[in-house]
């Protein structure tokens, strides 16, 4: 019995569906599954080799043959959706960015052997330049220092047409050049690969979270800045063009990167578009998580699992996260 007998005359009391753990599963609106992960992971060149990523601790570069036991590892925890990138060695890399689309490259080649051991893991590939470009863009460059649109868009068709005979179930373009997904679109069909998939980045902002990323790859611009094709983070509704020009265009998903500081962003396009939206939790948003975890100051389960939640409550369909095994393991614990 309370020594506090004051009583409020009230109706409404919201804390009766909070007030035990099986009522608020009840009740609970937004739900996460290890079905909503896609597991970004980096890979490159050798036998046995397996790098650590500083700015990303937890996460490496691999060759191959351990890509295979890292993907063997994430179906068993239930994640069946991988999206390689590839660290380029810097003698393949030219102003032309030829390498990607190499039938024999690094990427076609790891995206057959994941689909021949594990042909019912989705595998999604990123298609844009940086990687392969000298000059660390996503798009070729003129000697003025000119991101081309039109003549990338061209060499991006080849690319996602390698990675189309390869095997990749998704092509995802993140270069943010205009026009893109109508071409891919037309050259996967004309050349017989109407069931492969694209997934846009529709909404790639330029963001400054990305930096874990492009020191995992080696892929930082050698010269200004990305402003010019990836969009500016004060604008929310140019988002909603962008994505409304890539679905029209054949997008089968659009994405909205990064995910923690857009969800605004992810809200209005879940409300706008009539396909599924994925969010990318960015390199960046991994490495700050974890480096407060490290320290003590942030409970590392909880914050993966809050931060995963909201991408998803805000519209996410799809999260591509790197703490997807994490978050595999913690769910299956729940």
């Amino acid at each position: 019995m309370s020594d506090f007998s004051y009583s409020l005359d009230l109706v409404h009391r919201p804390r009766r569906n909070r007030k035990s753990e099986t009522v608020r599963d009840l009740v609970r609106e937004t739900s996460l599954s290890v079905k909503d992960f896609v597991y970004p992971v980096f890979i490159m060149e050798g036998n046995c080799k397996e790098e650590k990523i500083p700015s990303m601790p937890g996460i490496t570069r691999k060759s191959i043959d351990i890509l295979l036991k890292e993907v063997e590892e994430c179906v068993s925890l239930g994640v069946k959706a991988i999206a390689p990138f590839p660290s380029i060695e810097n003698a393949k890399k030219d102003s032309t960015a030829r390498e990607s689309y190499n039938p024999d490259g690094l990427v076609p080649r790891a995206v057959a052997a994941v689909k021949k051991k594990f042909p019912d893991v989705v595998v999604m590939t990123d298609v844009a330049l940086d990687p392969f470009n000298s000059d660390g863009h996503d798009g070729l460059v003129s000697n003025t220092g000119e991101i081309l649109n039109d003549e990338t868009v061209e060499v991006l068709s080849k690319m996602a047409l390698c990675h189309a005979k390869a095997g990749a179930d998704f092509v995802c373009p993140s270069d943010m050049m205009d026009g893109r997904i109508g071409v891919l679109r037309s050259d996967l069909d004309s050349a017989g690969f109407k069931n492969t998939s694209i997934m846009a980045y529709s909404a790639k902002y330029a963001s400054a979270f990305y930096g874990p990323f492009r020191d995992a790859l080696g892929s930082a611009p050698k010269a200004g800045d990305k402003k010019t094709y990836q969009m500016d983070p004060a604008n929310r509704r140019e988002a909603l063009y962008e994505v409304a020009l890539d679905i029209e265009e054949g997008a089968d998903i659009v994405m909205v990167k990064p995910a923690g500081y857009y969800l605004d962003v992810i809200r209005e396009v879940a409300d706008f578009a009539e396909i599924p939206v994925a969010a990318y939790q960015v390199s960046g948003e991994y490495a700050m998580l974890v480096a407060a975890a490290e320290t003590g100051w942030l409970d590392r389960d909880k914050v993966v699992l809050e931060s995963l939640m909201g991408i998803k409550r805000a519209g996410a369909k799809m999260i591509w996260t790197y703490f997807a095994k994490d978050a595999a393991r913690l769910l299956q614990s729940k």
